[in-house]
């Protein structure tokens, strides 16, 4: 009886699942949509070039001939504009630094010391002049970019994306459907029915999870096929870590829905534990770009291990042993939150 009681539990979120095309599409098509837009975005291109005003005056043509046929990587695209003209273009970003003559034949530049690509400009357009000036240098460089698979933005964005994918499964998939069956007295009923609050909430759970390890495989293989990201770990040390992963949001989203009554108190409280996660955890930068004083608290949240270990999997080819830590830590969780959501769980 508790067998088959959980296996029609899982059915039926299954069967109102796929009856929801919005939902199908929010699982399975925007995760989709959203790695192949982030990839093209951050897709390997050559350096771009340099956007250059110069201002008008004397010697401005001799500072534009020295830039348009330096013949560097990246190239210059400079140009000649009034003071005021190169001011306001430098304002708006379109130009990367504004060069003027100054009497004594030097240079004054004109860039936004906050923005990177104009400080870099600044650097570059200052060492091209210094070379048509004659300035030689005192020792042999050369450059060596690196843009192999493995080392680009995309590959370092996609495992996050995947954690990113598996936080909001859990906490809107799980969590915020449990509030909705609440609001529509569908718990209610279920009262009625010889089942236990685990079975119930086990299989929120299962369901969900039949629904995600498909979601990311569909990422995992959509960035390998047409964005080149490597995967260099074994597919079983990805999908544990994934479910593991799972399992540990669908515990909090149950925790967090466990006693909601309105869509407005659920969806506060969800983006109340989401938010320090998208900011904190990796998804988009490194955590090491936080301070040595919120490291404790990056550390801390479950989205981090995940991340970390979903990068460790497919971009170093890590090992289920190696990154034992993070999945008791997951797992630990995940345990936690869904025996306090089962304790603490109201049907109405």
């Amino acid at each position: 009886m508790v067998d088959n009681a959980f296996a029609q539990l899982m059915l039926f979120r299954f069967r109102s699942f796929m009856r929801e095309p919005a939902a199908v599409f929010w699982s399975y098509g925007f995760p989709l949509i959203l790695a192949v837009s982030l990839g093209i975005a951050f897709r390997t291109r050559p350096p771009e070039t340099i956007v250059v005003d110069v201002i008008g005056s004397p010697g401005a043509a001799d500072v534009l001939k020295a830039l348009n046929t330096a013949g560097a990587e990246p190239g210059f695209a400079a140009s000649i504009h009034p003071l005021p003209e190169a001011m306001r273009r430098l304002t708006l970003a379109r130009c990367a630094v504004v060069v003027g003559v100054a009497g004594d034949g030097g240079c004054v530049y004109h860039f936004d010391p906050m923005r990177p690509n104009s400080v870099l400009a600044r650097t570059q357009v200052n060492d091209c002049l210094q070379r048509a000036a004659g300035r030689a240098e005192v020792i042999e460089t050369s450059d060596q970019r690196v843009s192999e698979p493995g080392s680009r933005y995309i590959d370092f964005l996609l495992p996050g994306l995947l954690g990113l994918g598996l936080m909001g499964n859990g906490l809107w998939g799980v969590g915020f459907v449990s509030v909705d069956m609440r609001i529509r007295k569908l718990l209610k009923r279920f009262t009625a029915t010889p089942m236990k609050r685990s079975h119930f909430l086990g299989s929120l759970i299962g369901a969900r999870m039949i629904f995600t390890i498909p979601e990311m495989a569909v990422v995992l293989l959509v960035g390998w096929c047409f964005l080149g990201v490597p995967i260099r770990g074994s597919l079983v040390t990805i999908a544990v870590v994934t479910f593991v992963g799972g399992l540990c949001f669908a515990g909090i989203g149950l925790l967090v829905a466990c006693r909601a009554k309105r869509i407005e108190t659920v969806s506060g409280l969800m983006n109340l534990v989401m938010l320090p996660m998208w900011l904190m955890s990796g998804i988009f930068f490194s955590t090491d770009n936080f301070p040595d004083a919120l490291q404790p608290v990056v550390q801390a949240l479950p989205l981090t291990h995940i991340n970390d270990a979903l990068r460790a999997a497919i971009l170093e080819g890590a090992t289920l042993g190696s990154m034992w830590l993070p999945l008791v830590v997951l797992s630990a969780v995940a345990a936690l939150t869904f025996s306090l959501a089962v304790r603490w769980f109201r049907w109405t």
